[in-house]
């Protein structure tokens, strides 16, 4: 593969992709949602049948077909079967862009190329993603320099970001460049860096396929490309996998960062603090370890602290050691139940050992670097750490925009006072619901529950009284009317009553459950 490859060539790739409907939902229709199914589990064979008997019904793969065998499922595909797919770039083409071999009157892919779909703000968008191929279409573990695609991991990090527009992003880490697609989308300028060369390149060939400008490539560790410059925002999906420093254990670009435990997060949030323009945000996923009684999540929240960083933690996951080392041994393709996977399960777990280490957790980290008052008063800092183990309750393509409105509201409501809050018209969101539960027969609710339906989905129990404001929070009334009038009904002491339930009030405007009128 060329450095640079050639424009030209990228061009009439994107013609015959476009022409042959190389889509995911085109590729789905193909082989069917069973076979889609197994393929999202990494089975290739449900879809390969499907191709099989189409070609056997008549005789040759449409382009469509050819490209998903060759390209999706990794598979051999007939000479004259790819030629027709690639009416305009031609096998000689595909093969000076370094997506395929030829041998023998068979083509075999050398990179993987596939259709990416998403909805954002802005709609929906189709774009071709290039990496390395994966374990599937190798038959065998990666190679150390392997320059991943769009996973699961990646696509969770795309749907944090924040959808606000920015004028400058650093993506630290870019790997094959979706982050900085993404962040292109609502930034004027983006900036992507990488250790690998080889991703720089893949990344380069995304941009152009995909017609995206305005990103530019830097080469080098961490935040040494940016020395001395800073951005509005910061994204990174960085290589925080936990991997022992040991002889013989391989480290792969895309997920070890080289240094010992989660040092190298704690270097990423560090890093921020010095990066960030006053007001900007840094999002990132992280790892961070459980040593004996000292709590991983208290350890990451110090480094943000001790950064002089605002933050909002979200735990996602907590594993054991054990469990660790066999998601990340097989993430590399090595398999159970060889030596060596055994031989690496031990080198984990003595690692582990050694640093007193039990747990690892897994989350969302974002960051901030605070403004700079201009009296004395300061406003209080963002400071939110949560656990949020298991399946989040709401829509976690959303998220992203759930997480800048409940910024936006957190940090109008802190300005507030308790006068100017209770003067305050809010209006319970769309989707929050009701629940109420009685025993049979009895005319008085057991438990009322608030649920929220996007975001991430929160489930408060709020006592009668909250309950009863926030049902009348319709826009109309403002806070301390309600109150008011539920004081009268309760027979209690207003100015208790509201002492009571302001607290719980911004608690509900900081969820996003109750909104602030717009500005």
């Amino acid at each position: 593969m060329d450095p640079a490859p050639s424009p030209e060539l990228l061009a009439r790739l994107a013609d015959d992709l476009r022409r042959a409907d190389y889509t995911v939902g085109a590729l789905d229709g193909l082989w069917g949602e069973e076979a889609a199914a197994a393929l999202h589990r990494g089975e290739r064979v449900p879809a390969r049948r499907v191709l099989d008997a189409r070609r056997g019904e008549h005789g040759a793969s449409a382009p469509l077909a050819a490209l998903g065998e060759l390209f999706v499922l990794g598979l051999p595909v007939p000479a004259a079967e790819v030629g027709a797919a690639f009416a305009a770039l031609g096998v000689d083409g595909a093969a000076r862009l370094g997506l395929v071999r030829e041998s023998g009157g068979q083509v075999t892919p050398a990179l993987d190329l596939r259709p990416y779909a998403f909805t954002d703000e802005r709609g929906a968008v189709e774009w071709w993603m290039v990496s390395d191929l994966g374990e599937l279409a190798l038959g065998h573990e990666l190679g150390e320099q392997h320059v991943l695609g769009v996973g699961g991991a990646s696509m969770t990090l795309s749907g944090l970001m924040l959808p606000t527009p920015a004028r400058r992003v650093l993506d630290l880490g870019t790997g094959c460049g979706i982050q900085a697609m993404h962040a292109s989308r609502f930034a004027e300028e983006v900036v992507a860096t990488d250790i690998s060369g080889r991703a720089l390149v893949l990344a380069g060939m995304n941009f152009a396929l995909n017609g995206i400008e305005g990103v530019e490539l830097r080469l080098g560790s961490l935040f040494e490309p940016v020395a001395g410059e800073r951005f509005d925002r910061i994204v990174s999906n960085p290589p925080f996998v936990i991997t022992p420093r040991t002889e013989g254990v391989p480290e792969y670009d895309y997920r070890d960062g080289g240094m010992v435990g989660d040092a190298l997060v704690e270097a990423v949030v560090g890093g921020a603090a010095d990066h960030l323009e006053p007001g900007g945000v840094a999002q990132l996923l992280a790892n961070w370890e459980y040593r004996g009684d000292a709590d991983g999540l208290e350890r990451a929240v110090a480094w943000a602290t001790g950064a002089g960083l605002e933050h909002w933690f979200v735990e996602r996951e907590v594993q054991s050691v054990a469990e660790y080392a066999e998601t990340w041994i097989r993430d590399g393709g090595t398999r159970p139940g060889t030596s060596a996977f055994d031989r690496l399960y031990d080198a984990w777990l003595d690692d582990f050992e050694a640093r007193g280490v039990d747990h690892v957790g897994f989350g969302y980290v974002l960051l901030r670097r605070p403004v700079e008052q201009s009296d004395a008063s300061g406003t209080a800092p963002l400071a939110r750490v949560e656990r949020r183990h298991g399946p989040l309750g709401g829509d976690d393509e959303g998220l992203g925009a759930h997480l800048a409105a409940t910024l936006a509201a957190r940090d109008r409501q802190v300005l507030l006072d308790d006068t100017a809050l209770s003067a305050t018209r809010l209006r319970v969101a769309g989707d929050v619901t009701e629940e109420r539960h009685y025993w049979p027969g009895d005319d008085d609710p057991t438990a009322m529950l608030l649920r929220q339906g996007g975001g991430f989905g929160r489930t408060v129990a709020p006592g009668t009284a909250l309950a009863a404001l926030v049902g009348a929070c319709d826009g109309e009334l403002s806070i301390g009317a309600i109150v008011a009038a539920l004081a009268q009904l309760l027979d209690v002491d207003e100015q208790a009553l509201a002492a009571e339930l302001l607290p719980e009030v911004r608690e509900l405007v900081g969820d996003g459950m109750l909104l602030l009128p717009a500005e």
